[in-house]
């Protein structure tokens, strides 16, 4: 029927696009794969840090990321652990702390780009520009760049065995946190009351431990 004809037309239109738009992205994967970039990029930004944790683990976000980009997410995980861990352990996180951070960050290419399949997906799906979509992507997605930076600041976040108590106020204020940072970004133009929303999510997320006052 037309309607077949149609729908076959049209999902292979889609198709078409999304093939395209991975072959390109697929280059990229390439181009650091043949030349190593990923692995000399990760190994550099963490000489440059100076022995700060916070610039450290900054980089090491940049590094799994880009990693990400590069090869399979288990993969990037356990090269970019295998560089950046230690670094980390030595400026005195725990190794669990440290394998969830990089294991989360790598996680995060999906919808950073350049190379975003999730976002190259649903902007074939919706006839959008995919790079609108992607920043669409990550400022709805930003807690979950947020997140793991939160279990450094708080490392009873993951510690439920040993902190039950500090570990459920802990994630009770990451939420309230994230709500109030998600309340900021949502809207169509800027506002002092949504760049105050921002400040005070983040002065909640970092700038305190609530339970050290329960």
């Amino acid at each position: 029927s037309k309607r077949f004809v149609d729908a076959s037309l049209f999902s292979g239109q889609q198709v078409a696009m999304i093939a395209s738009i991975i072959l390109c992205a697929s280059l990229i994967v390439g181009v650091l794969g043949i030349t190593g970039l990923g692995i000399k990029i990760t190994s550099s930004i963490l000489s440059i840090s100076g022995g700060s944790l916070w610039l450290a683990l900054l980089l090491t976000a940049l590094a799994c990321i880009i990693l990400g980009m590069e090869v399979p997410t288990t993969a990037a995980y356990v090269i970019c652990v295998s560089v950046a861990g230690p670094a980390l352990i030595d400026l005195g996180l725990e190794p669990l702390t440290v394998h969830l951070f990089v294991f989360w960050f790598a996680l995060l290419s999906t919808i950073t780009p350049p190379v975003c399949g999730g976002v190259f997906i649903a902007a074939a799906m919706v006839g959008e520009n995919w790079f609108k979509v992607a920043l669409c992507a990550m400022a709805l997605g930003l807690g979950l760049y947020i997140v793991p930076l939160a279990m450094v600041q708080h490392q009873s976040l993951i510690q439920l065995d040993k902190y039950p108590f500090d570990s459920i106020i802990t994630a009770i204020q990451l939420a309230i946190g994230l709500l109030l940072l998600g309340k900021g970004l949502i809207g169509s133009s800027w506002s002092v009351t949504r760049l105050s929303f921002i400040l005070i999510a983040i002065m909640i997320m970092f700038g305190f431990n609530l339970s050290d006052y329960i």
